[in-house]
């Protein structure tokens, strides 16, 4: 079965015995539990846009392990066309979700991994490359999604892995044995981890020898023994509780979701294994699946501002002012600076290079450039959204005033705007606004931008590191005619 359905994806996740905790409790149903089921219908769209004609093209792939059509989401980049059609796939899911649809992350491993594997096994002779192409025949055979999982909890930020006053602060390797390894740790901020078959861990950093223990990638079951998962609270998920909500939801379909994956004392067979120790290759690792991922946010964050810019240009309708000279320059803006983000993404694929795997990687330079983008332009795009919702966006009653027999009828009234225009349109188009502002959807859009695949600065080092200054002075001096024989020395006798 190389591409899934959305009810087979759904049901395989039934049979999973996941570890899953929210408020303190374990979700004995994780698949049907109304804060989680907006996230997994996100995901689940992946499965269902993969089986339309006219979406095959940017959805599916052809596998260059077994010739098969598979899941792009589980596809290993073989040329700049893939790199690009990714953007444009995730792009076209954000506007179908409005929300994160979480599998970017799992994608984004199996291509890091695959070409660092290859290169860990070209100076160490391991067979790390083989078994991961393996892995990945089984992921592309069974349509899996996987969490791929990065960031560390890392405690005092200050200190190198094993120099933390708990060593766990790490994900770490505490027993190496003839079948196998032990892990012990936490992956944090783990995006779609309790909807996805399996975890694909990898090292959060360049490791020093000291830090060897903690320079391993494997992957692994969700549900396998000493796995257990801590839902992530959002702003504003506990509307999705109430009974009968709706409009008040925003965004009632689609969600995004974290979690704090704990690892205690988890078994990892030889086969899954993918790096032990290698610390040197820790580097590679990070450095290529981050700049995979900060690829995607030039895509899956600027379907998402397309839905915003639509909701926001509908309440300017909605409010009678669209027609206002300074509502169309504030719409252009943000479409400008939302198409600034996508030319990024097509900038950084369209600039790739094969690796030395044979899969392709993106220009590193362009695709810190599109995350340093992706950390700014959001908010500015958010923020003319909520100058343009107005005010009533954050204040106005409850879905459920709005429907009761008494209050109804004063809500109806006074919430009432442009002549034609329904209030309860009104309200769910502000509704949805704040969803993706402030609320639930904002994990996956505003605050997501900023810190999801590495914080601002993370990007200003690699742009430092690619940006070949001393390249562009060479430039300068050819052009200037510098001769550098005739500089003096500043040197005094």
């Amino acid at each position: 079965m190389a591409l899934k359905t959305r009810e087979e994806y759904i049901e395989s996740l039934r049979k999973l015995d996941l570890k899953v905790y929210m408020f303190g409790e374990r979700v004995e149903n994780p698949v049907d539990h109304p804060v989680i089921r907006p996230s997994l219908n996100s995901l689940a769209m992946t499965y269902e846009l993969a089986q339309h004609d006219e979406y095959k093209d940017l959805m599916t792939a052809t596998s260059n392990l077994t010739g098969e059509i598979v899941n792009r989401f589980c596809h290993l980049h073989q040329g700049t066309h893939d790199l690009v059609k990714k953007v444009k796939m995730q792009r076209l899911l954000g506007q179908k979700t409005a929300a994160c649809f979480q599998r970017c992350v799992g994608m984004d491993a199996f291509n890091a991994v695959f070409s660092t594997t290859f290169e860990i096994d070209e100076k160490y002779g391991t067979d790390y490359h083989e078994r991961f192409k393996r892995y990945m025949k089984f992921v592309q055979e069974n349509d899996l999604t996987v969490d791929g999982a990065m960031t560390d909890p890392k405690g005092d930020r200050g200190l190198a892995p094993s120099k933390q006053a708990d060593p766990d602060l790490f994900l770490r390797i505490t027993e190496v044995r003839e079948d196998g390894i032990v892990v012990r740790g936490a992956k944090a901020h783990q995006t779609g981890a309790v909807n996805s078959h399996e975890h694909l861990i990898m090292p959060t950093m360049a490791m020093r020898e000291d830090d060897k223990d903690y320079a391993v990638c494997f992957s692994i079951p969700s549900d396998a023994e000493g796995i257990l998962m801590i839902y992530g609270r959002q702003s504003c998920d506990a509307r999705k509780l109430e009974e009968g909500a709706d409009i008040d939801l925003g965004n009632s379909q689609f969600g995004g979701h974290e979690a704090l994956v704990i690892f205690d004392d988890v078994f990892i067979p030889n086969e899954r294994v993918y790096m032990c120790k290698e610390f040197d290759f820790s580097g590679m690792l990070v450095e290529r699946f981050a700049g995979y991922h900060r690829q995607s946010y030039g895509g899956c964050k600027v379907g998402v501002g397309d839905v915003l810019i639509g909701a926001t240009a509908l309440a300017a309708e909605y409010n009678g002012v669209e027609r206002a000279s300074h509502i169309k320059d504030k719409l252009i803006e943000m479409t400008h600076l939302n198409e600034t983000l996508y030319s990024s993404g097509i900038a950084c694929s369209a600039e790739g290079y094969a690796t030395k795997a044979g899969n392709f990687q993106i220009d590193l330079l362009l695709a810190n450039v599109c995350k340093q983008n992706v950390t700014r332009f959001p908010y500015e795009i958010a923020r003319l959204a909520e100058d343009i919702a107005g005010g009533v966006m954050v204040t106005m009653p409850a879905e459920k005033d709005f429907k009761d027999p008494v209050l109804g009828k004063y809500v109806e009234k006074y919430l009432v705007a442009k002549e034609g225009i329904a209030t309860e349109n009104r309200m769910r188009v502000l509704r949805l606004i704040e969803n993706i502002t402030l609320g639930t959807a904002a994990v996956g859009y505003r605050t997501e931008s900023m810190h999801g695949a590495g914080s601002p600065q993370a990007q200003r080092v690699m742009i430092a590191r690619q940006g070949n200054i001393q390249g562009k002075k060479e430039l300068a001096k050819a052009i200037a005619k510098v001769d550098e024989s005739k500089n003096r020395s500043t040197v005094k006798a």
